[in-house]
């Protein structure tokens, strides 16, 4: 997967922590495609951030957005 396919799609990042977890929904806006992962509360916030795209882009890949 290339780092660099979302550059041009803006994507919008949520973050809730609970208890020993944090969750991190990222948001497609163009396509309003919605994913959501979970880790731990002390991964740094752009290790999080980072999953979470290549994580929406296997999405949009598989959906045949991409």
């Amino acid at each position: 997967m290339s780092e660099n396919i979302l550059k041009d799609r803006n994507v919008i990042f949520e973050f809730h922590t609970i208890g020993a977890y944090t969750k991190v929904t990222a948001m497609d806006t163009h396509s309003l495609t919605e994913i959501s992962i979970q880790g731990p509360a002390q991964t740094p916030e752009t290790t999080l951030k980072r999953n979470a795209l290549r994580r929406l882009q296997y999405v949009l890949e598989k959906k045949g957005i991409l």
